[in-house]
């Protein structure tokens, strides 16, 4: 792969790839929240099969994964070693408040780096190695898909699906409430 120009780096970051890393964390960040509150790790937690993370691990790994994504471009190399979740952190609400303390310190990391940060040549798990300024689209890519994923459980777990990319149902359901109680 031909590599990014710092110059072209630091344009992907600034024009194209911060705009969407904010709107993107923003939109999960609802759908994490949209756990119901009385799903803890303690009382049980939704899993669509005996094979898949339950709503509360889905929503961890995608919390923690985007931090290491972000991290890595910020340090220029991964971290591999496991994150656990806190044992403070046992509910939906405290996944997502971790989650957006974490995204606005990586973010903040991120506006600091120079064109040439952007565009070292950072190596993942010895498969493939690239510009650090790509591995934000990978890690968005990562974070969409696993949104996706946790939005399906939100239903069976006794939940509402927020609107992401325009209304959902479960919002046009309660916007038209709204419109009717006034």
């Amino acid at each position: 792969m031909r590599t990014f120009q710092p110059e072209q780096a630091a344009f992907l970051l600034n024009g194209v790839l911060l705009p969407a890393l904010k709107n993107e964390q923003a939109l999960t960040k609802r759908v994490i929240e949209a756990i119901p509150a009385e799903v803890t790790a303690e009382k049980g937690d939704y899993r669509p099969d005996p094979c898949a993370k339950s709503g509360l691990e889905l929503a961890w790994h995608i919390a923690s994964a985007e931090h290491r994504f972000l991290d890595a471009v910020a340090s220029g190399e991964f971290n591999l070693a496991p994150t656990p979740r806190p044992e403070n952190v046992r509910n939906s609400a405290e996944i997502a408040k971790w989650y957006g303390e974490s995204h606005e310190k990586d973010v903040e990391k991120l506006t600091k780096l120079s064109g040439e940060q952007l565009s070292k040549i950072v190596d993942f798990r010895g498969l493939f190695q690239l510009p650090a300024v790509v591995f934000l689209q990978i890690g968005l890519n990562h974070t969409i898909h696993h949104r996706g994923q946790l939005s399906t459980y939100l239903r069976p777990m006794g939940g509402k699906v927020p609107a992401i990319y325009g209304e959902s149902y479960d919002s046009a359901e309660a916007k038209k409430t709204a419109q009717a109680a006034r």
